[in-house]
């Protein structure tokens, strides 16, 4: 009998920082599984949310377009019915397609079937930090009845994909696992672990972004780590699993996760900004096609997700998607990368943000509801950071006569970016001048 088509499972984390993990440079070795992972497959040194928010993040991934494009521009909007997603592209190739966990992409709970994004076996809630708890898990099944299962959230969801993948194992498998976790628990303002998981971490090690402006860090970053730990193991149980069923040399798994986590530094809250704490998450694949694939420190994006997997497994990529496959990039075969990232970001303020392996460059909509607007027609220039020399964000060199060239120059590219990703031609206006002093910028790092 001829070997299926790869497999693919997503193990999909909410609001996780890319360093978390051990490759990252993280010194409390939380995270084995995926540093091995990452070694032992491809590592995407440098990857990126292109909306650093819940809805419209996970509405990216599951199409690979961006959030104004899908329409999914802030939470609370239902991914539109003609809406292609990753489960309608696989069940058409013949994959069995099923979701576990958080969705996000609905407007109400239970999800209705016509809102699940075409997959065809669900164990989901659309808030899953509303219908459940740390220790009482509750989502709903094919049918729309409730199902509360047993252990801590990570492990009830974790158990319910290693039975799937017992179940299914002879057929090939889209198998998608959103978990909650190490987003925080809206209803307590906390990230409360495993019991016992807290104190092995509180008080021992706060990233220096972190350490340097406060917020909310040293109160929750020893639950927040906590959280991280027991998904790395859950991640080891899943590694473990497909081995014990002989699906690992033929199943492509994927790990990431749809935004960081600044702890109430840059605004009143977690995330929505433009700042490498909201929007670089960790990123790892291994199986076919990505086993000792090294280390790829070209940037990447969420939305770039959907063609890379389609392209992994054969599979025709669609012209609409805006995302690009990084396969060409792991085969070696002649192809060219964009040198930057793009990010919309809504809810907080009407943003738009482009980074480069240097620069950040983030611009924003005074007169609009970044509740109500997807976009503008005009935005003013808010940061400018150089990753160089200030990798944790820390000096804001927006308006400074030195940096006015390379402004400019990201000004150009962040506008051409927004048309590409459909978007209209905006006004950027310039921040107020600031003198130097001693700093200057070199004409050759205007090159961005």
């Amino acid at each position: 009998m001829e070997p299926h088509p790869p497999n693919v499972v997503v193990f999909f984390t909410d609001q996780q920082r890319w360093d978390t993990t051990g490759v990252h440079g993280n010194p409390l070795e939380l995270t084995p599984h995926f540093d091995r992972m990452a070694l032992e497959g491809t590592h995407v040194r440098y990857a990126f949310t292109p909306q650093p928010v819940c809805g419209p993040a996970r509405a990216c991934l599951q199409t690979g377009l961006y959030a104004t494009r899908v329409g999914c521009f802030r939470n609370g909007i239902a991914l539109p019915a003609g809406a292609m997603t990753l489960a309608h592209h696989f069940s058409a190739a013949g994959y069995r397609t099923a979701y576990i966990g958080k969705w996000h992409l609905a407007d109400k709970d239970p999800v209705p079937e016509q809102q699940r994004g075409g997959y065809q076996d669900w164990l989901g809630a659309n808030a899953l930090e509303f219908t459940s708890e740390p220790y009482h898990t509750v989502m709903y099944d094919n049918d729309n009845r409730a199902v509360t299962l047993p252990g801590y959230r990570v492990d009830a969801l974790t158990d319910a994909a290693i039975r799937y993948l017992d179940a299914h194992q002879s057929e090939p498998f889209f198998l998608f696992i959103s978990y909650l976790e190490p987003h925080f628990q809206n209803r307590v303002d906390d990230y409360p672990p495993p019991d016992g998981y807290r104190d092995r971490y509180a008080g021992r090690w706060v990233p220096p972004d972190l350490a340097e402006l406060g917020g909310s860090a040293h109160q929750h970053l020893g639950g927040y780590f906590g959280m991280v730990k027991r998904l790395d193991e859950a991640l080891g149980r899943i590694r473990d699993a497909l081995k014990s069923l002989l699906l690992d040399t033929n199943t492509i798994l994927l790990f990431t996760s749809d935004h960081g986590c600044h702890f109430k530094t840059r605004n009143s809250e977690y995330k929505r900004s433009c700042h490498e704490s909201s929007i670089r998450v960790p990123m790892a694949l291994c199986g076919p096609g990505f086993d000792s694939g090294g280390q790829l420190r070209e940037m990447v994006s969420l939305v770039d997700l959907p063609p890379t997997l389609l392209d992994a497994c054969g599979l025709p990529v669609p012209a609409e998607m805006q995302g690009r496959s990084i396969m060409p990039l792991l085969r070696r075969q002649p192809t060219t990368w964009p040198d930057d990232i793009f990010v919309q970001i809504s809810e907080d303020q009407v943003g738009r943000a482009i980074r480069t392996h240097r620069w950040k460059y983030s611009v924003y909509a005074p007169d609009r509801n970044p509740v109500s607007d997807p976009g503008s027609d005009r935005y003013v220039e808010q940061f400018l950071y150089d990753l160089q020399f200030d990798p944790y964000e820390q000096r804001n060199l927006i308006g400074y006569e030195s940096h006015a060239r390379v402004a400019e120059r990201l000004r150009e590219r962040l506008v051409w970016r927004m048309e590409l990703a459909g978007e209209e031609m905006p006004e950027i206006t310039l921040a107020p001048v600031k003198a130097s002093g001693q700093k200057r910028v070199e004409a050759g790092e205007v090159n961005l």
